[in-house]
């Protein structure tokens, strides 16, 4: 990895931090939301791969207030999955989490120590640096089933299809033991599940999921999704976590399962109906992995009651 010798950019161009305005091959953006920027680049040497969670400023903000802001969620990011990293050497462990590379909570301070120039609203902001997971999401794996069942697995023998079914289940209780891994073990409420924050990353004996690539989020092709479903074999991965809290309070457990219940209710309406007996109930799922699995979900049921008092309200 280079250091520039200018980090000046265009109003228009997205924010991306020194010292990686000038490395070979050039960062690739791979997603863009409200307060991040996530690339895809390399840690030291291009064989290395790595994902950059880019946080630029916020020019509507106080200046003093929007640095004191985006320290505290950078610095709150990375101590969280330090800590559930840290947990990678227990054998019943079952949360896994990217590791963390290298972070900067102020990317102003460092241009000016390097004597450079950054101008306009890219003047200030953090970055974290993190290791690339290679697999893809469960969201795209679900849609490449989805895809799968609709133009072929209609057609297949009775046999076959219960086993590809088994399949999904099987995937969704490793989530549910996921999940409850990072709530007994971590202690810590992730604050943003949904199917495109869990990946299925293949084992390490070089075996790859069927079609991937190594992509991290990508669709499946047209011809993948009509010819055979996805391999969901490998290990579960949980990753941004961004908007994640340590806490010991059921409800806000609680609220976690609710939001990825509702992810699933809401983009994987085929697999809907097996969530709560598989990720929830399962005691290969949450409620096998969590030793206070019966107090959440207990408190899950006032959960999903207030969410259809207030669906009904509007």
């Amino acid at each position: 990895m280079t250091v520039p010798t200018s980090t000046s950019q265009r109003e228009d161009e997205p924010f991306l931090p020194a010292p990686f305005t000038n490395t070979v091959p050039p960062p690739e953006l791979i997603a863009q939301g409200a307060e991040a920027l996530l690339y895809r680049t390399h840690f030291l040497t291009p064989s290395n791969p790595a994902a950059l969670k880019a946080r630029p400023s916020k020019p509507y903000r106080h200046p003093t207030l929007d640095a004191r802001l985006t320290k505290q969620r950078v610095l709150a990011e990375a101590r969280i999955l330090v800590k559930l990293s840290a947990l990678a050497g227990d054998p019943s462990n079952e949360v896994h989490v990217p590791a963390v590379l290298s972070l900067e909570w102020d990317t102003a301070r460092k241009v000016k120590a390097l004597g450079e120039e950054q101008r306009g609203s890219h003047g200030g902001g953090a970055w974290l640096l993190m290791e690339w997971i290679e697999g893809r999401s469960v969201k795209d794996l679900l849609r490449q089933w989805d895809g799968w069942y609709k133009n072929t697995g209609k057609n297949v023998t009775p046999e076959e299809l219960a086993r590809q079914e088994d399949e999904i289940k099987k995937l969704l209780r490793r989530i549910g033991k996921a999940v409850g891994a990072m709530h007994n073990k971590g202690s810590v409420v992730h604050g943003d599940l949904t199917s495109s924050n869990v990946l299925v990353r293949p084992f390490k004996d070089g075996h790859m999921q069927n079609g991937s690539g190594g992509i991290t989020d990508g669709e499946a092709t047209t011809h993948e999704e009509h010819s055979s479903p996805p391999d969901l074999d490998g290990e579960i991965v949980l990753i941004d976590f961004g908007l994640a809290t340590q806490s010991i309070q059921d409800e806000d457990r609680a609220v976690d399962l609710y939001v990825l219940e509702r992810a699933f209710g809401s983009t994987h309406p085929r697999q809907e109906g097996w969530f709560d007996a598989e990720v929830l109930q399962s005691q290969d799922g949450y409620r096998g992995s969590y030793k206070g699995a019966n107090v959440v979900l207990k408190r899950l049921e006032d959960v999903r009651l207030r969410g259809r008092k207030r669906s009904m309200i509007g």
